[in-house]
């Protein structure tokens, strides 16, 4: 019986520093189904995401859905600590329960306690080892505790940086293509031979975050489960904005601007497609027409009244149909996945950007033109 329980601890311990391994060491994707980080984000995520049908207000929906993110990963480091804890608490058991303690006797029970006290580094001094094998594992365990201590320490800032850096395009989004974003919003707010080359920029800009998207999700990929501080605000909201523009300007325009738009819809469709199946999320189904011929003809109307013509026709038409099942699929995966809204592509009545809104100040700014 103790030589199971010294096996079972061996198998556990190995499970639970593996997985802390891969999900904050290893800077890479993790392919492995069986794992215990994302056992635990399926068995968590859809009884909360369900909650959210308890709100009838969309704000306190979006605020209770970003409590997740962050709890999960105060609850991810405590599922670890637990499993670290039992695992030495069986090797305890194993090497025989030799422990001292004044009035009870030595037990599994008992075991458990001197794990935690020894993991946490409490040193209460009211139980101790009485053999070597004992006091080896509890050794072990107490500088395994220092630096879990250190993982926690150093996990938190790096997970949070990332985050934010996230964040900070979003933001900038909001004056480029209002909020919620569109892409015939930053589209018109950039017309002009002037706001063309601005445009290439931003686009070089979010080739960039596309790219930093990319790597940080797929190596952290509870970052996908931390909400933006805008209800209408989302980065997957984002990235698809940043597709539908690409894949306007790819089949609307020619020279610089094109190329940019081709590079950018490029790496932002990588990442997209990588993260739906990071998250098991395939296509499924016939998917949302977002784009119907009535909305692509109040688009192109005002584009052409905004002066930023782009080409347009049968050809041009069907290539940007053969784009959109690029990405739409997958990004609709994703939206459906996280509870996160995907972007229209025209909203006919406009909207005022979140710059322009405040809680004490009722009245409207000017229209940024």
């Amino acid at each position: 019986m103790r030589t199971a329980a010294a096996i079972v601890g061996v198998l556990l311990l190995a499970t639970v520093l593996w997985d802390a391994f891969e999900t904050v060491v290893l800077p890479r994707r993790v392919n492995r189904k069986l794992r215990l980080t994302r056992l635990f984000y399926r068995a968590s995520w859809p009884p909360f995401s369900a909650g959210a049908a308890l709100f009838k207000s969309a704000n306190r929906r979006e605020a209770y859905l970003s409590l997740y993110g962050p709890l999960s990963l105060v609850m991810l480091l405590g599922l670890w600590a637990v499993g670290l804890i039992t695992a030495f608490a069986l090797l305890h058991y194993g090497a025989g329960s030799a422990v001292a303690m004044s009035r009870e006797r030595a037990g599994l029970l008992l075991d458990f306690y001197m794990s935690g006290s020894t993991f946490f580094t409490l040193g209460l001094g009211d139980v101790a080892p009485v053999a070597w094998r004992a006091r080896a594992v509890t050794i072990v365990e107490a500088g395994m505790g220092f630096g879990f201590l250190a993982l926690v320490i150093g996990y938190f800032p790096v997970t949070y940086q990332a985050f934010s850096a996230r964040e900070t395009n979003i933001s900038l989004l909001d004056a480029r293509a209002g909020s919620p974003p569109s892409a015939a919003e930053l589209l018109r707010r950039h017309r002009g031979e002037d706001g063309l080359r601005a445009l290439e920029s931003v686009l070089h800009e979010w080739e960039h975050w596309a790219a930093e998207l990319l790597e940080t999700h797929l190596s952290y990929p509870m970052l996908a489960y931390f909400r933006s501080q805008h209800s209408n605000e989302s980065w997957i909201a984002a990235l698809t904005t940043v597709l539908d523009a690409s894949a306007l300007l790819i089949v609307g325009t020619d020279g610089a601007i094109a190329r940019q738009a081709r590079l950018t819809f490029a790496i932002a469709r990588h990442a997209v497609v990588d993260l739906a199946q990071v998250f098991s999320t395939p296509p499924e189904g016939k998917p949302v027409d977002r784009l119907p011929a009535e909305v692509l003809a109040r688009l192109r109307a005002e584009l052409d009244a905004a002066g930023l013509p782009l080409a347009w026709g049968v050809e041009a038409e069907t290539r940007l149909a053969d784009l959109r099942r690029m990405y739409e699929p997958y990004a609709l995966a994703l939206s459906r996945h996280l509870l996160q809204p995907l972007p229209e592509w025209h909203y006919a009545a406009r909207r005022r950007d979140n710059w322009q809104t405040s809680a004490w100040d009722k009245t409207s700014a000017a229209w940024m033109e």
